[in-house]
């Protein structure tokens, strides 16, 4: 029996992971996250576990050794441009930063923390917002993410601990690092609803990239229409969640919540609202309850407006997950606000929802809807048909 709710995985430390004062990745989103959570009174110094920084072994779970070993050499020193190059290091995306091994380790660390704290039955669920770097790949960095902390995570829970796992990304964009690195797994389910790659990086992510092998099956991707709104957005995920479960019947679920489906994201194009932000952590915690005795891991991942959406969506997360959900209504606490109102570069809001006028009106709503629609249909053909299966043969 766990004998807490949920763990909340933070330091200052973690805000390390800086590539530059320009760069949209900015860690201020994990400070404006803790403060508000305080500032309400929904997150206190009994919550919060430390992170640990994740050894070369753990984060050798996934990546290459000579990867490793490059990024460790680009924290210290210059490497040449085509060795950089070769890694995915010193670009526009992935600059170099000083002590990037060690910001990145950290970052792998707080995930695995997350792991070791529900896994060992100390609480039922626990949240790393400084993870869920889901580009990654084993030998080279990729749109923002230098390791790939839930691939290393689900590795880390495949090894030491045996049991199925389930992983649902909502990030607009796809999943792509974890998907690949769990592709002919028969028991590892990747499930990303994003913004469909025709548009988008990291332009994969279709509907027919179901698994390889024995992990066949066993991939299952969403790809929505640019400018989907809430309700096609959550019809998509509920559904396709809930289904996934039903037939993969995990043991643990870990979810990856980026922010960037939100409409003000400067990144993407999904024109989904806060609303959305409340349910998909809601659905993902009933799943945990009924399928994997409340086992429930939650990571952070983009999310490029800061100020208007990214603490706000991700304080619903932590509130979902403790039992506070009821917190996140009306207007945002005071304290809060003037805070942060002279350092933030754009209006902070004033509520925990969008005022109705501030939404915007897409014209092309039922075409979306439709083809959204469509492709749920397509993405859930395969498991739709092996369930039936499975029920004709035991009847």
């Amino acid at each position: 029996m766990t004998n807490k709710n949920a763990a909340f995985i933070f330091n200052e430390e973690q805000l390390d992971y800086k590539f530059n004062d320009t760069h949209p990745f900015n860690p201020l989103r994990l400070r404006l996250t803790v403060d508000l959570l305080q500032s309400l009174g929904a997150l206190t110094s009994n919550d919060i576990i430390p992170p640990r920084k994740a050894t070369d072994e753990e984060i050798g779970l996934f990546h290459e050794k000579n990867y490793i070993e490059a990024v460790k050499r680009s924290s210290i020193e210059e490497l040449p441009a085509g060795t950089a190059a070769n890694y995915g290091l010193g670009t526009e995306d992935t600059p170099i930063f000083k002590n990037m091994h060690d910001a990145s380790a950290l970052l792998v660390g707080g995930t695995i923390q997350a792991v070791d704290e529900v896994m060992e039955e100390r609480y039922e669920h626990a949240l790393n917002i400084g993870g869920g770097l889901h580009h990654g790949f084993r030998g080279k960095a990729s749109g923002f993410c230098i390791y790939n902390d839930s691939a290393i995570a689900i590795r880390y829970i495949r090894k030491h601990y045996d049991v199925r796992v389930l992983y649902i990304d909502t990030d607009a964009h796809h999943g792509d690092g974890v998907q690949w690195a769990f592709y002919d797994d028969p028991n590892v389910m990747t499930l990303s609803i994003h913004e469909t790659g025709r548009y988008l990086f990291p332009g994969t992510g279709a509907i027919t990239e179901k698994g390889a092998g024995q992990g066949y099956g066993y991939s299952l991707n969403l790809p929505l229409d640019a400018f989907t709104e809430d309700e096609s957005f959550l019809n998509c995920y509920e559904t396709a969640v809930k289904e996934a479960c039903a037939f993969f019947r995990p043991d643990v679920i870990v979810t990856q919540n980026g922010a960037d489906a939100h409409f003000l994201d400067p990144l993407t194009h999904l024109t989904t609202t806060l609303r959305t932000f409340k349910q998909v952590p809601k659905i993902a915690h009933d799943m945990a309850h009924q399928y994997c005795n409340g086992k429930w891991i939650a990571v952070g991942g983009g999310g490029y407006d800061m100020w208007r959406v990214v603490p706000l969506a991700w304080s619903k997360v932590w509130l979902e997950m403790s039992g506070q959900a009821s917190l996140a209504q009306g207007k945002l606490p005071e304290k809060w606000r003037n805070h942060w109102i002279d350092k933030a570069t754009d209006p902070l809001p004033q509520y925990w929802e969008e005022p109705e006028h501030e939404i915007p009106k897409i014209p092309r709503r039922p075409e979306i809807n439709q083809k959204n629609a469509q492709t749920l249909e397509k993405s859930l053909y395969y498991i739709r048909r092996e369930m039936k299966e499975t029920v004709n043969r035991t009847t």
